[in-house]
């Protein structure tokens, strides 16, 4: 007996979220805005609320047989299913979930091999872009996608059309999708270009409101007790919700904006200094719609305010390091040194309440009332989304209030008293005499980051996707064919998907041995399978082990060594890289973040690094190696690379050459960042990068300027030379 289906958590019942309410339904309304990335932590109701709206969504009329639900009244003329017929039906808008671990054939749809191989005719099977078309696209955890398949993504998105060129197939189809996806900032973050394809962008976090938590608890045990009956208890108000949906598109076309309206959404974009022009059209789009929503033919500022509240944070970052979030003061200025000429007052129902006011929908009604007792929300959406002004402890800015502060200002670093540690401790390192532990420095700020070099490991690696080292991967450029066997899928060796011409090529031989008559298909024998290796990116383990102890604060070096580990940070980021970070100061090492793909983590852990007292340099070895140690057994394929950033000096602990030579046995990737700077140098950087078998670089030679400078002047040597 089959079990029923869980009905989904009604979208009206959900408390707290009124920001992620709005911005779904607003994308509902004007699915022109590009969707909605959902950032918070994990446990917030952002998957919940996604696969809900699926419910309001008005249906959408198809052709009836058509595999890419072609709209009868304006079909692709280059649809695959050429030429349609007549008939035509309403089906439910489809919310289509992309996985995480999908193959780019799943995405993009692939050949019918069954088909291809029985009857010889070539018949495409249709992906995961065609079920979406005319719906919504929903990634879970849309920032740990393969990098192959966000470059799919953001192809679609920008174009509206799928092509696939593969296997002698040249297929093309309209594929426009709301695209929605939701993330967990502290699992690192999304890359900037699909970043930008989202139109609206809005943090989610759970209350701290006993009364709301209280009531979400609630909520939820009701629901898991009689799924049924709580949705039935809903029913009346998400009929309503559905209803508004529906009449604000229809309202859509006729809502005005006016040209001083429009001249300042330009004016707001450009006081917060965004990228390109997508943002003003998102601004603009989304201001309609909201306008739409509320009910009012005119789009006012309190419009363009909740606009750029869900358009613009995402667009202000220039790098994965800056705080997301909107400065409300700075927009408010904005917006009010660029009035329209001529502003409309807010449109008054009969009522006597703003138009659209709390009639259905998180303006009021079912978000915020239960159906059954009528009290309030304690944090309901009525003042909020019909008036156009966000909710003051919600949204994208909200987010930014829980950041962790930056380093002290120079101010608090060199204010009276205050002297930086000595070096006595490093000078006499055989000493026995017992000291009182140095105390630690306040944290400096880093320096500006900068370009780095590139460090890649040696060889071909199998670890996950990303951009730094080769690797055979599932993706990636065909280099080799290799035959089917056993063990071939329980191995990471590269082997993807079938590929066809090097199977046929290898049946081709024996077809007449097994009898295959002309014109009848082709004869396969699971020994002519062949599988494409295909050659790649991968990312790494990025360990850093920083030296944090006196002699690296006495000569005023941190600044610079925070700035290299940022840029190195930086660059981790954007080769795919989980990255983590040990420091040793003191008697001890300390993991400050264990191995994570959050680099504004690192970021964070960095900013409040202390220093000061002796160095156990052996420690912080000791550490890096049970740590690769445990990667190793939870991912065996992601290779390490340790970044020992320190001067080479140890005043604690063991000889670190001892351990420096286990991780050249073990064959561990290895880069010394030398941090000794004067006029008189020691050079044991240098002895403890033999030893590790690894690559030593100053803190200079990290630049990639400087890198591209030594290209140069060897190049213009030798020129010089020929010349002469």
């Amino acid at each position: 007996m089959e079990e029923t289906p869980v009905p989904p958590y009604p979208l009206t019942a959900v408390v707290g979220m009124d920001d992620l309410v709005l911005s779904l339904l607003l994308s509902s309304v004007a699915p022109d805005i590009g969707g909605v990335l959902v950032r918070g932590e994990k446990g917030t109701a952002k998957s919940t609320a996604v696969r809900a709206l699926a419910n309001l969504l008005p249906s959408v009329d198809v052709i009836s047989g058509c595999r890419f639900g072609c709209d009868p009244h304006s079909p692709d003329q280059d649809c695959p299913d050429q030429p349609h017929g007549h008939e035509h039906h309403a089906r439910p808008a489809r919310l289509v979930e992309l996985p995480v671990g999908a193959t780019e054939d799943r995405l993009l749809g692939s050949l019918d091999l069954d088909r291809a191989l029985s009857a010889g005719v070539r018949a495409y099977e249709p992906g995961l872009l065609a079920a979406a078309h005319r719906g919504i696209l929903y990634v879970d955890e849309v920032n740990l996608l393969h990098d192959h398949l966000v470059d799919v993504l953001l192809d679609a998105a920008a174009m509206g059309r799928v092509h696939i060129e593969r296997e002698s197939i040249s297929i093309t189809h309209a594929s426009r999708f709301v695209l929605v996806g939701t993330m967990n900032p502290e699992e690192g973050e999304l890359r900037p270009q699909l970043l930008d394809r989202f139109g609206l962008t809005v943090e989610v976090r759970a209350s701290r409101d006993p009364d709301t938590r209280a009531e979400v608890v609630r909520r939820r045990l009701a629901f898991d007790a009689d799924p049924e009956r709580f949705v039935k208890d809903w029913q009346e108000a998400e009929r309503e919700l559905a209803a508004r949906i529906t009449s604000a598109r229809a309202h859509l076309p006729a809502v005005e904006l006016p040209d001083g309206v429009l001249r300042q959404i330009a004016a707001v974009c450009a006081a917060f200094d965004v990228d390109g022009m997508r943002a003003d059209l998102v601004v603009a789009r989304t201001a309609r719609a909201h306008a739409a929503w509320s009910g009012r033919t005119r789009v006012t500022s309190d419009d363009v305010r909740v606009a750029a509240m869900f358009a613009l944070p995402h667009r202000r970052r220039r790098d994965p390091f800056d705080a997301p979030g909107m400065d409300e003061n700075l927009l408010d200025e904005a917006l009010r040194d660029n009035l329209p000429d001529d502003p409309e007052p807010p449109e008054i129902d009969p009522d006597g309440g703003p138009a659209g006011g709390p009639e259905g929908g998180p303006d009021g009604g079912p978000g915020g009332q239960s159906p059954t007792d009528g009290q309030d929300n304690p944090e309901g959406t009525a003042d909020t989304a019909g008036s156009g002004a966000a909710p003051p402890d919600s949204g994208p800015e909200a987010a930014a209030e829980g950041q962790a502060p930056a380093g002290p200002s120079s101010q608090e670093q060199s204010r009276p008293g205050r002297k930086p540690q000595d070096d006595q401790d490093d000078q006499d390192p055989n000493t026995e005499t017992p000291r009182a532990p140095a105390p630690a420095q306040d944290p400096v700020s880093a320096t500006a980051p900068f370009k780095v070099r590139s460090f890649k490991l040696p060889g071909l690696g199998k670890g996950a996707a990303g951009r730094r080292s080769r690797a055979l991967t599932t993706s990636g450029r065909t280099v080799a064919t290799r035959p089917l066997d056993a063990g071939s899928a329980s191995r990471q060796d590269g082997s993807g998907r079938v590929h066809l011409p090097a199977t046929l090529t290898a049946a081709a031989a024996r077809q007449h041995a097994r009898g295959r008559e002309p014109g009848g298909p082709v004869l396969l024998r699971r020994d002519d399978i062949r599988l494409g290796v295909r050659e790649g990116r991968e990312g790494n383990l990025i360990l850093f082990c920083v030296d944090a102890s006196g002699s690296m604060a006495a000569k005023k070096r941190m600044a610079a060594v925070k700035g290299a580990v940022l840029s190195l940070l930086l660059d981790a980021y954007q080769r795919r890289d989980r990255v983590g970070l040990i420091t040793f100061r003191g008697a001890d090492a300390e993991l400050a973040l264990p191995p994570t793909g959050a680099v504004e983590a690192a970021r964070m852990r960095l900013d409040r690094l202390p220093t000061g007292g002796r160095t156990p340099l052996s420690a912080g070895l000791r550490r890096a190696w049970a740590v690769i140690g445990n990667e190793r057994l939870r991912d065996p394929h992601r290779r390490p690379l340790l970044v020992l950033v320190t001067d080479g000096r140890h005043t604690s602990g063991e000889d670190p050459a001892r351990i420096a030579v286990e991780f050249a046995r073990q064959g561990v990737r290895s880069v010394v960042v030398d941090c000794e700077r004067g006029p008189v140098k020691l050079g044991l950087a240098g002895k403890l990068a033999a030893g590790l078998g690894g690559e030593l670089v100053t803190l200079d030679d990290l630049r990639a300027e400087s890198l591209a400078g030594m290209v140069r002047s060897q190049v213009s040597d030798r020129t010089e030379r020929r010349i002469a």
